[in-house]
């Protein structure tokens, strides 16, 4: 299996008036967050299917498909890698995930982000030095800095908070809503499993909180309990 292979494969399935709609919805107008991207309109399913045939593509070729111009390519060749991350060692996942880190500027979208950085590299940073998290943090780059809080996902799972809340205090001065987002998300699936944990640390930092992050975060909250954080 080579990137020549997948491409022949993927271009096949291409829906001209489908990657209309989806180039707009991604956001890739001048100035907008996915400005320049290109789409084939494949849906998720179709993509899924596609890594799963390509499941041994070497990491090498699945590289070339994280390069590519068209924005199912990318998401196609990450989800190859979760594949292959989820089957193989732990050597094999930090390998893969060093990959990952070396090629995050073409992890460019909030999907292509959440679909794999639980994963690829959640998975090695369990048992791991989590610094290369707040690295990105830092990073002044918007999708680094989503792979740092959603990648805390995976500690989330094994009720480890700590981290998601240090990342979300570190962002909560981010100017972008695609930040604000992740960070309520995140904080909405601490208190999936532990609402106590969630209602002091939102008691403790409701000033510092952006107000995306908070609707998100309280979405499974009781309406009572929603207006009560909202107007504190």
């Amino acid at each position: 299996m080579t990137y020549a292979d997948f491409r022949t494969a993927i271009i096949a399935l291409e829906q001209p008036e489908r990657a209309q709609f989806v180039s707009a919805y991604f956001k890739t107008h001048p100035g907008q967050y996915g400005e320049g991207d290109v789409f084939l309109g494949l849906t998720m399913p179709q993509q899924r299917e596609l890594a799963r045939s390509f499941v041994s593509l070497p990491l090498a070729e699945t590289e070339k498909l994280l390069h590519d111009a068209y924005h199912e390519c990318r998401m196609t060749g990450l989800l190859i890698w979760t594949l292959q991350a989820k089957k193989n060692g732990s050597m094999a996942r930090q390998t893969i995930a060093d990959r990952y880190v070396a090629n995050r500027r073409y992890v460019n979208n909030w999907d292509l982000v959440d679909c794999s950085c639980p994963t690829l590299l959640g998975l090695p940073l369990l048992t791991g030095d989590r610094s290369l998290l707040y690295d990105l943090a830092d990073e002044d780059h918007l999708w680094s800095q989503r792979i740092a809080i959603v990648t805390t996902w995976q500690f989330i799972r094994q009720n480890q908070f700590g981290d998601t809340f240090a990342l979300a205090e570190k962002l909560f001065s981010h100017k972008h809503d695609l930040i604000h987002k992740a960070i309520g998300w995140m904080l909405r699936e601490i208190g999936k499993r532990d609402r106590m944990a969630l209602d002091e640390f939102l008691h403790d930092h409701i000033r510092e909180l952006p107000r995306t992050a908070l609707r998100y975060a309280i979405e499974r909250h009781e309406p009572a309990e929603r207006q009560h954080f909202m107007t504190l």
